[in-house]
């Protein structure tokens, strides 16, 4: 899933990284590669943190959060850019407008096409629960078969985004908070397999 969230900043990179004189060819790559560990990063934390239910609902997004403007107003995205800015300063040596102007581009487009994605029945290669299986290291897959195990034959997390969209929190209460725990645990254990640059390391496996 790593590898086809970063190809996924390649394919929104062509404006504000590829062709930006302001960004030097050599350094494109990097730059989408920081992107993309931006991406997965801010989501991991996010779940790390017991944040399933804000990923959800940024994943479920109505009332127009969907396309690339309504998301900056989303604190995840708006995390999210605000880090990527500070990176294309600090490592690219990019001035703060330059940066800022990067990344509040940059970084609702990614999110956005990934909300596209995975809403869409017919890509099996961008799901919900692909993601989630990435951030957690597989935690929520072994979630979801036990909660299949446990009677609920058809469940999925994609089938979640309803009950914090528009549906309440229907058929949630307890059941709901111990998925939360444990995708955090997943996700923490992650954060620290992946500590000290291990993510990066990765995402710049798929540079070609």
């Amino acid at each position: 899933m790593l590898e086809e969230l970063f190809n996924l900043v390649k394919g929104n990179a062509s404006e504000t990284v590829i062709n930006n004189p302001e960004v030097p060819n050599e350094q494109n790559n990097a730059v989408i590669a920081e992107a993309t560990n931006t991406v997965a990063s801010g989501l991991r934390n996010m779940v790390a943190g017991g944040g399933l239910q804000n990923i959800l609902s940024l994943f479920g997004g109505n009332n127009g959060q969907q396309n690339s403007k309504g998301l900056l107003s989303n604190p995840i995205v708006n995390m999210m850019v605000g880090h990527f800015a500070g990176k294309l300063m600090s490592k690219f040596n990019l001035g703060g407008n330059q940066a800022n102007s990067v990344a509040s581009s940059l970084i609702p487009n990614v999110i956005s096409s990934l909300i596209s994605n995975t809403n869409d029945p017919n890509n099996t290669s961008f799901t919900v629960d692909k993601l989630l299986s990435s951030l957690t290291g597989g935690q929520s897959t072994q979630v979801a078969q036990e909660q299949q195990t446990a009677g609920n034959s058809g469940f999925n997390f994609q089938d979640l985004i309803g009950q914090f969209t528009g549906g309440g929190q229907q058929g949630g209460g307890g059941g709901i908070m111990d998925i939360v725990s444990k995708l955090a645990g997943g996700a923490q254990n992650q954060q620290q397999q992946n500590g000290g640059g291990g993510l990066m390391d990765l995402i710049k496996g798929f540079i070609k």
